[in-house]
């Protein structure tokens, strides 16, 4: 027979709301980085090719 869960308190709830939304926060800045240096030209660790080759 299923047994109900218990309930997760607000708090709880909230931390680890912010812990995902602070992950997510650091992977777009990360994209935001990689996508300034493309446009400038000034990427170094990032490979991709180039459509005019």
């Amino acid at each position: 027979m299923a047994v109900p869960k218990k309930r997760i308190s607000k708090s709880k709830k909230r931390i680890r709301k912010n812990t995902w939304k602070r992950k997510s926060i650091g992977s777009r800045l990360k994209a935001i980085s990689l996508g300034k240096s493309l446009l400038n030209g000034s990427f170094t660790s990032f490979f991709y090719k180039n459509k005019e080759q």
